[in-house]
């Protein structure tokens, strides 16, 4: 088997060495895989894909075992070395396309600027960048290059910043809500673009959503995020047919599209999200499941007999 593009292992990321967003996180994409992140907003999802890519604030303190990304230890690799990865070791659809772009220079100017690596000529990589934008459903690609970001739609501007981070071809591609501001329709055909890329090119991708539904359609695995913690990993149709931990169950069930009809009361996660880092669980002051062996020391993973590749941080789910 060939080595993963990205392998963590107990990885964990504070800011100013006192706030923990990220606690302990092991996770594992291979060449050609698409791996889904879900969780509430705070749960570290995009912090973890901004380490990834070296883009952390300075107050930010990383440490762990291990953190490969396309071969390079990102542990030890510098600031300058981590810069370097950039685009061929890693690209990311950031969640903004309003801010992805500076507004004071024209699209074509700024995705060129990205192609800095391509020996080619000023047209070669004009032709690559139109047809970059016509795949991702840019009419008038070519007249799109003189316009400015904020001439654009936010739905349209994602599109561009879509086709931004495949003119690097990365070993690994992280699609931070890459569906923001999309209709339905351009939704499917961004979906099927990044199907295509993994099966022509081999591209690992990393996608974060709190689209359920796009995690279900797209995604091989899926890793569960709450508090700072991975608290469930497993194929994605174990994870969404037998969810195990009660943060996963309850997640589901506030799904929409999952909503039995005629429902009078959308259905809610009481509570608040606890500060991370704390003592016990992290979810059982909001689990209806709670006992008292849930409050002791942090819960380890919990390999389903079911599926071997399904666990859970769950003390139901001990075999």
């Amino acid at each position: 088997m060939s080595a993963p593009v990205l392998d963590l292992r107990g990885i964990s990321i504070s800011y100013g060495g006192v706030f923990p967003a990220v606690i302990g996180a092991d996770l594992m994409v291979q060449p050609g895989e698409i791996v889904g992140i879900i969780g509430e907003s705070g749960s570290g999802k995009s912090t973890l894909a901004h380490a990834a890519l070296g883009l952390l604030p300075k107050v930010a303190r990383l440490s762990g075992e291990r953190f490969m990304l396309a071969g390079n230890d990102m542990l030890a690799a510098s600031p300058a070395a981590r810069a370097r990865l950039r685009g061929p070791a890693a690209a990311m659809i950031f969640q903004n396309p309003m801010t992805a772009f500076s507004p004071v220079h024209t699209l074509g100017r700024q995705l060129i600027d990205l192609l800095w690596r391509d020996r080619g000529t000023k047209a070669q990589k004009r032709d690559r960048i139109v047809a970059a934008l016509r795949d991702v459903g840019i009419p008038d690609p070519a007249g799109k290059l003189d316009a400015y970001p904020f001439q654009l739609s936010g739905g349209m501007l994602q599109r561009v910043a879509i086709a931004a981070a495949l003119l690097m071809k990365p070993a690994l591609l992280i699609a931070d809500e890459p569906t923001t501001a999309l209709d339905v329709t351009m939704e499917a055909q961004i979906l099927h673009l990044m199907r295509t890329l993994r099966e022509e090119a081999g591209v690992a991708i990393l996608v974060i959503s709190h689209h359920l539904g796009v995690i279900a359609e797209i995604c091989d695995r899926v890793a569960v995020m709450y508090a700072g913690r991975i608290v469930e990993e497993g194929p994605v149709e174990a994870i969404f047919r037998n969810p195990c931990h009660p943060y996963t169950q309850a997640l589901l069930d506030c799904e929409p599209a999952l909503i039995a009809p005629g429902a009078t009361r959308l259905p809610v996660i009481a509570g608040e999200v606890p500060r991370p880092g704390g003592q016990g669980c992290d979810f059982s002051g909001r689990c209806r499941f709670v006992e008292e062996r849930c409050l002791g020391p942090s819960t380890p993973w919990q390999v389903l007999r079911a599926d071997s590749a399904h666990k859970t941080r769950c003390h139901r789910s001990l075999p």
